[in-house]
């Protein structure tokens, strides 16, 4: 028997750091069986390798399976499902490195795996029953995303950090700026499918209302904020006239008026956008604010994610570069493959002393 054995025994005594019961696995008789195979007998080695893959599958099945986490799928088919013995197995042996896939626990996320560490200092250093159910909870929501030989992003809107993943490893991350406390972004999980360079700002009817119509009763014009005006939300509306517009009541909020940003380097959505079906009107696009990266709360968006190197993850997600020479607004370009992406929330931190919480701007701790 390998150290992949020795590393699986390791995990299952440790099983309450999962929030699982070392006692479901039988211990005892594992370590017996393997020590019997050390003989060399051939149906003792068969008989422990049976049992150990039978114990690793279980394990596996029990660690993904979903806690009290709430996720929102906007993609049905990325909601969990209980996988069998067989695809468990399966997936193991595709990794060239297996020791590291057992080390590294590679059928989990990495942020899995640290909260797990963390959860075996809290335990060790008896927490309070609150820092123990706060940790449990952030635990389950790591517990829910994919493993890194899947490709996919991850978004942590407690921190503003992103990162996606792919052939067993972190492929590269960033900063990003996430929802403020009123426009929080949400727990949502989906595909995305499309990149939408030179790209419209839709305005949000409340800043059409309490920002852009002020500025023009001043004596601002559309042109001069690069905006223009349109007569609907449908297909194909049309562009109306400044002088068209009834500003007094858009400003009181008594009348909507659809607004949008001109594609260009000072647009609020930067150079490109990606997108995936969604009833939150959440996606991930490009920023000229600059300034608010650098900040270490980055909680000021409207509730989409800002990225700080859109062209970086537009490189990985297209396998090109997101610089086009056309200046034609809006241009929609499928992605190779879908690539999930799992807005999550995580705030369990490790510190010198043991456990800490980052501030739960969103209130979803408790």
């Amino acid at each position: 028997m390998g150290p992949e054995a020795a590393t699986l025994l390791g995990y299952l005594s440790t099983a309450s750091r999962d929030d699982l019961k070392s006692s479901s696995y039988d211990l005892d008789r594992l370590e017996a069986l393997i020590a019997r195979a050390r003989g060399g007998d051939p149906q003792a080695l068969a008989r422990a390798d049976v049992a150990l893959s039978t114990s690793f599958a279980r394990y596996v099945q029990d660690m993904r399976r979903p806690g009290k986490a709430k996720m929102d799928y906007a993609d049905k088919s990325l909601r969990p499902k209980r996988a069998g013995a067989e695809t468990v197995l399966r997936a193991a042996a595709f990794p060239k490195d297996f020791g590291g896939y057992m080390k590294n626990m590679g059928w989990m996320s990495e942020h899995y795996v640290r909260l797990r560490a963390l959860m075996g200092r809290a335990l060790a250093q008896g927490a309070s029953k609150q820092a123990m159910a706060r940790l449990r909870l952030n635990l389950d929501r790591a517990r829910i995303l994919p493993g890194p030989y899947t490709h996919h992003i991850v978004v942590d809107a407690s921190s503003g950090q992103l990162w996606y993943y792919g052939s067993g490893k972190r492929a590269g991350a960033m900063k990003v700026v996430v929802g403020a406390p009123e426009t929080q972004t949400p727990m949502l999980a989906g595909k995305l499918q499309w990149a939408i360079l030179n790209p419209y700002w839709n305005v949000p009817d409340y800043l059409a209302q309490k920002s852009i119509a002020p500025k023009v009763l001043a004596g601002r014009s559309l042109a001069s904020l690069r905006m223009e005006a349109l007569s609907d939300w449908g297909p194909n509306p049309r562009k109306l006239a400044q002088s068209e517009i009834d500003w007094p009541a858009v400003a009181s909020g008594s009348e909507v008026l659809r607004l949008r940003e001109l594609p260009g380097g000072a647009n609020s959505m930067g150079k490109v956008k990606f997108l995936f079906p969604n009833d939150e009107g959440i996606y991930l696009h490009d920023t000229p604010e600059r300034a608010l990266l650098k900040k270490p709360d980055r909680h000021f968006s409207n509730g989409c994610i800002r990225l700080e190197n859109a062209g970086a993850l537009g490189q990985w997600l297209l396998h090109r570069s997101i610089a086009t020479k056309s200046k034609t607004p809006e241009q929609a370009v499928a992605l190779p493959v879908e690539v999930p992406v799992y807005l999550t929330y995580i705030t369990a931190i490790a510190t010198d002393r043991g456990i800490a919480f980052r501030d739960d701007v969103y209130g979803r701790d408790s």
